[in-house]
């Protein structure tokens, strides 16, 4: 029985918890769900009930309305913002951005539509990215006098490469799903109407293994980009070997051996 969570005050999002899997969905479809500042804080309590829920083991974030992910930053919002406002938007939105992609969890965007400027910038903080053929992405904010500030100017070349990073932010052109694609920016391009369920599918897959080794898996892997190979094979050391004391371990080789499905607890 799907959950609705929490109440009264998530009014740009909504959030559900389906057994093991929270689904979060952008709701202010009227708008192309653009990302206001009340968004990026309801956005950041639902993730962070989300990381703290131990019964919750992935994520899905995708859009209302089947037109837009998040078709980027609210432009009358924007339009008024002072130096100190805009600073503080973007750090909202860098924060939430950091959340989603240290929350120890899987989060899966599913992008049906448009995913431009902030909105790509969530989907790319995802670890991973399902999208609808018709999806668009793009980090147009040069085209208002802008760069990207909920860091896209770092995670896009990390994805896909200096070069065509460059060529996106510089241009400030869109690009289709099967170009993401190509570029590695998305996983797959999925029919728009199973979305959602490829979703579950790849989470619930990931669902059936340890917990522990699941976080600490995507810890290796996204602080690992940020340093040297020696200091990331340190940290994969570390973490293998917290894994290599846990319960879990002990549980997943014992049912190997035993000829059985794990039942892995996360301690």
């Amino acid at each position: 029985m799907p959950t609705t969570v929490p109440p009264p005050d998530f009014q740009a999002i909504t959030y559900v918890k389906r057994g093991a899997v929270a689904a979060i969905t952008l709701n202010r479809p009227t708008v192309l769900n653009a990302l206001n500042q009340a968004t990026i804080v309801e956005l950041t309590a639902a993730f962070t009930d989300a990381r703290d829920d131990d019964g919750i083991r992935g994520v899905i974030l995708t859009g209302a309305g089947g037109k837009a992910f998040a078709a980027g930053a609210d432009i009358s919002e924007l339009a008024t913002a002072t130096p100190v406002s805009a600073n503080e938007q973007t750090r909202l939105g860098q924060e939430l951005t950091l959340l989603i992609e240290t929350l120890g969890k899987p989060v899966v965007a599913a992008v049906n539509g448009l995913a431009l400027g902030g909105g790509c910038e969530l989907a790319m903080a995802c670890h991973l990215r399902l999208a609808a053929p018709d999806a668009r992405f793009g980090q147009p904010e040069i085209k208002l006098g802008l760069i990207p500030g909920f860091g896209g100017t770092q995670r896009l070349a990390r994805l896909i490469g200096r070069a065509p990073a460059i060529q996106l932010i510089l241009t400030g052109e869109t690009i289709s799903a099967a170009d993401a694609y190509r570029l590695g920016l998305i996983n797959e391009v999925v029919p728009a109407d199973q979305l959602l369920s490829r979703a579950e599918e790849i989470l619930s897959h990931i669902g059936r293994s340890a917990p522990l080794a699941v976080r600490y898996a995507l810890q290796a892997i996204t602080e690992g980009l940020n340093v040297t190979v020696r200091e990331g094979m340190a940290l994969e050391g570390a973490l293998f070997a917290v894994c290599a004391s846990s319960e879990d371990m002990r549980e997943g080789t014992s049912a190997f051996l035993e000829k059985r499905p794990a039942a892995f607890k996360g301690r």
